[in-house]
């Protein structure tokens, strides 16, 4: 009951939520060229999803390793659709990577193309890392981040797949710095029947960022693989505690 409840009050939220993001973007965009306002909104909205199970806590580390000034290559476990939601307890303005499906998902697709995401097409691979360079690196020059699942998909086990390219080659391409993110407990706020968890902690920990001179320096395979060994200590890490 608590769980039909909890989901009619996301549905109205993100409903007035949606209607008043679209107003502010047709507003603003002339002048918000990053779309500033509307990923704030979003990020309010987060909140209010949040915020009201009493015993849904939020631990974020590692916030001294962001310099809000710049923007990122952010790349990110995936274990949860809610890994997308909990992003934005980080605080920095970014932009969505995603596969086309989630922007068809109701209310969701339509934030998604509302901040500008980037929607890519997962069965033709040279179209989409056209696409991701190309629109990634317009965000990227406009101060705006660009996150990425480096693994291309949720991981079936919970830990950390092999990476894609995608993230690496736009960070070489971009001059970008990139900013690996690791969060735990996103994948066990709703169980397997669609009912919610009421007591659940989600852990993030953002780790140093790797200088854009040593993204340059390094082979984009030797990167990904010392990106992905970094994340898997520090997600394991984040689980011992």
């Amino acid at each position: 009951m608590l769980s039909l409840l909890f989901y009619i009050y996301t549905i109205v939220i993100c409903t007035l939520m949606l209607i008043l993001s679209a107003i502010v973007f047709a507003v603003t965009a002339p002048f918000d060229r990053r779309r500033r306002i509307v990923h704030e909104m979003s990020r309010l909205l987060v909140n209010m999803f949040y915020i009201v199970p009493p015993c849904w806590k939020r631990k974020v580390e590692g916030l001294e390793n962001i310099d809000k000034r710049k923007s990122y290559v952010i790349v990110i476990n995936h274990t949860s659709m809610t890994d997308i939601m909990a992003l934005y307890f980080v605080p920095l303005e970014f932009r969505w990577v995603s596969k086309r499906e989630v922007f068809r998902i109701p209310f969701f697709g339509q934030f998604l193309v509302l901040h500008g995401d980037i929607a890519i097409e997962r069965g033709n691979g040279a179209e989409a890392m056209r696409k991701v360079t190309a629109q990634g690196r317009k965000w990227l020059d406009r101060g705006v981040s660009v996150s990425i699942f480096p693994e291309g998909t949720r991981s079936r086990d919970g830990e950390i797949g092999r990476f894609k390219a995608g993230a690496f080659v736009l960070a070489k391409e971009a001059g970008a710095e990139i900013l690996p993110v690791v969060m735990d407990g996103t994948d066990t706020m709703v169980r397997k029947n669609r009912t919610f968890r009421w007591r659940n902690t989600i852990k993030i920990k953002i780790l140093e960022p790797v200088s854009a001179e040593r993204v340059a320096a390094v082979e984009q395979k030797e990167l990904a693989d010392e990106i992905r060994e970094r994340m898997i200590a520090a997600l394991n890490e984040l689980r011992s505690k």
